[in-house]
């Protein structure tokens, strides 16, 4: 059952899509909670962060959290999942 209201403007991901953000949500580490709540909620627009923040089950601030860590160079770190040459093949 989809998350919207009848007097938020945007529109709304299909149940079947909530239910796949619900489950990656969850894999994320809170680092990463943070930012894709508020990639998601800048990409709807306006009434965004409220909508993904009751699909999420999370609290605003979180929200506006991880915006303004994407926002900040400093919140963006760069550090390595694997280590130099992992990857390559060869």
């Amino acid at each position: 059952m989809p998350i919207n209201t009848e007097d938020e403007p945007m529109d709304v991901y299909p149940s079947a899509i909530e239910k796949q953000m619900q489950r990656f949500y969850q894999s994320l580490n809170e680092r990463d909670r943070r930012r894709y709540a508020a990639v998601e909620a800048v990409r709807l627009g306006h009434g965004g962060q409220d909508y993904i923040s009751r699909l999420l089950d999370c609290d605003p601030k979180t929200i506006r959290h991880g915006l303004t860590e994407l926002e900040s160079e400093d919140g963006l770190p760069t550090v390595r999942q694997r280590k130099k040459g992992a990857g390559a093949n060869g």
